[in-house]
């Protein structure tokens, strides 16, 4: 799970003077947790993208735009985490404790098992505390020893964090890693985290079951405009008008339109940044891209979040513009 420095300060630890600017709504409360970040929150626990070693420390045309500002608006987020953190827990079990996880080569069953389990803890205490993400880590708990211990202390947390977030309103202001401070963040971020590590358990039982394409297509949209494209204020992102790519859902008809270009600037500790990036539009204006891909709203959100797919991604076009892409991502997501 390493996307180098500046995607690390880009979506995990800004530092405190940008997110005064970022903080909008909620501005006073948000301002005081972001002074508190660059204390060092353990990313892994957050999200697993390239899973580190565990720790507890287009020439082409399209006429309508199809993806809104946020694809997933009508979806039960508190529905979706507790099916999927269900299936992952039934998958796992099943898994021996040493077994390799293919998609995450550093870790076993039992790593995999304590990792969900200590992100579902981490922010469960952050919303039912009220803390930020450092106060957070000084409460954490040993990782259980054995099996058994692992799956009851998962099974509590995950049931507690269903309870947590069910029992506070969206838009109530939360510590996130993210501009956005709210409860609201939270339901769609784990239920999306439960999805892809639910993902990863299948990959060691070497199973597959389907992922809900509605879900999935709002897993592509969280991915492709907050995790990749997410910018902090000192930076600046500008886009190359000839390097454009669609990203399509060929199961749910959502599309999203992508810009390459390069992100430069220079952080609150004075280090300097130039190097590739990406935005992709709020809503896609139609219109001709230089590049495509396509896939299954599924398919589309294992291949951006480094899992294997369940069938190969279609590509056509620009073929520097595809390149150029797949490059922009190749880092995954810290």
């Amino acid at each position: 799970m390493v996307a180098g420095a500046r995607a690390r300060r880009r979506h995990r630890r800004p530092g405190a003077a940008q997110h005064r600017a970022l903080a909008t709504g909620t501005a006073g409360r948000a301002a005081a947790l972001f002074e508190e970040v660059d204390r060092g929150v353990d990313t892994a626990r957050q999200e697993g993208t390239r899973c580190s070693p565990p720790s507890f420390t287009h020439l082409y045309a399209f006429e309508r735009g199809a993806n809104v500002e946020h694809v997933g608006t009508h979806l039960d987020y508190l529905v979706n985490l507790a099916r999927e953190s269900a299936r992952f827990a039934a998958v796992i079990g099943d898994v021996a404790p040493d077994a390799a996880v293919p998609s995450c080569p550093a870790w076993s069953a039992d790593d995999l098992l304590w990792h969900l389990g200590e992100v579902q803890w981490f922010w469960g205490t952050v919303v039912r505390e009220g803390v930020t993400g450092p106060q957070a880590e000084e409460l954490k708990p040993q990782r259980p020893a054995g099996r058994a211990g692992l799956s009851a202390f998962f099974e509590r947390v995950s049931r507690e964090l269903g309870e947590i977030l069910a029992a506070a309103a969206p838009d109530m202001p939360a510590w996130t890693w993210s501009q956005e401070q709210t409860v609201g963040f939270i339901r769609r971020r784990q239920a999306h985290e439960a999805l892809i590590h639910r993902v990863d358990a299948e990959l060691a039982a070497g199973t597959r079951a389907p992922m809900d394409p509605r879900l999935s297509a709002d897993g592509v949209d969280e991915a492709l405009r907050i995790m990749y494209g997410g910018a902090p204020e000192w930076g600046r992102f500008t886009p190359d008008s000839a390097k454009t790519l669609r990203v399509q859902a060929t199961d749910t008809g959502d599309s999203w339109h992508v810009s390459l270009g390069r992100f430069t600037g220079t952080d609150p500790d004075g280090t300097a940044y130039d190097e590739p990036d990406l935005r992709a539009a709020g809503r896609d204006p139609g219109g001709t891209t230089a590049a495509a891909a396509g896939g299954t709203a599924a398919d589309l959100d294992c291949w951006l979040w480094h899992r294997p797919p369940a069938a190969p991604i279609e590509r056509s076009g620009d073929q520097e513009v595809l390149s150029r892409f797949e490059a922009t991502i190749a880092p995954g997501i810290n």
